[in-house]
């Protein structure tokens, strides 16, 4: 067994492994789907956050490398390659775009190398990192990206994983005040409702069951990580109707998207 197998709990049902079942994928443990089907009694459509949350990867890597001009992805809380991982979605634009992956799932590392194939004239990378590891993954990533000049930050559902409120805001603020002026955040957070209360149900029942624990925010509180930067329009609202293309419906996944 090597060291990252050896990593792997299987007796318990984590996040990535639910949202790979809830995709589509096949990188999950029985212990996984049978609490993936539980989520989804308690919270029927909560198995379309995760194809939402995808789609809003797809639809703001491609406006960033191609209204913007975006050639460099810092992705924390990669997740399991599927389809249309942030190298794919930008180098189909800009195939000189280069990407760095974060995770520390020790199962999205056994992965990684669906992550490194990228177009000749573009770069990919992957780090073992934790989120608050900041200046760990800032060194390291400048290996592959060039900090000097504007970067894409990518927060898509891992910044819930920090349960301080101050931490949280801290360390993507640590991270974005790293990050050249141009630079953009990217950040998806689930959140709580008073018109969702069968998202609550689901997350406590995540939380009692599952790992990582994670915490959900208001809407009002996901828009606080944009302090300081350009909001871009539609501003912070369920990341299905993000610059959609056609009506969705609402999801409490929030997104959005701002530029320093």
């Amino acid at each position: 067994m090597t060291d990252i197998e050896s990593r792997i709990d299987t007796s318990r049902p984590h996040t990535a492994r639910i949202w790979n079942y809830w995709t589509g994928g096949k990188d999950n443990y029985p212990v996984d789907r049978e609490a993936g089907d539980r989520i989804r009694e308690l919270h029927p459509g909560i198995g379309e956050y995760a194809k939402a949350d995808r789609l809003f990867l797809g639809r703001a890597v491609r406006y960033l490398a191609g209204q913007e001009g975006v050639r460099q992805f810092l992705d924390i809380g990669t997740g399991l390659p599927s389809a249309d991982n942030t190298h794919e979605v930008a180098q189909r634009v800009a195939p000189d775009a280069r990407v760095v992956y974060v995770d520390n799932d020790p199962l999205v590392l056994a992965h990684a190398r669906a992550l490194l194939v990228g177009t000749p004239e573009g770069a990919t990378d992957y780090l073992d990192a934790d989120l608050r590891d900041v200046d760990t993954i800032l060194a390291a990533a400048a290996k592959t990206l060039d900090l000097s000049k504007p970067v894409a930050l990518m927060l898509l559902g891992v910044v819930i994983f920090v349960e301080d409120d101050e931490e949280s805001y801290g360390v993507v603020r640590r991270l974005m005040d790293a990050l050249a002026p141009g630079s953009h955040l990217v950040l998806s957070h689930t959140v709580t409702h008073p018109d969702m209360p069968d998202v609550d149900a689901a997350v406590a029942f995540w939380n009692e069951h599952g790992t990582p624990k994670l915490t959900q925010r208001t809407p009002e509180a996901v828009a606080r990580y944009f302090d300081g930067l350009e909001l871009l329009e539609p501003g912070v609202v369920p990341c299905s109707a993000w610059r959609a293309e056609r009506p969705a419906p609402d999801v409490a996944m929030y997104a959005g998207v701002g530029r320093k």
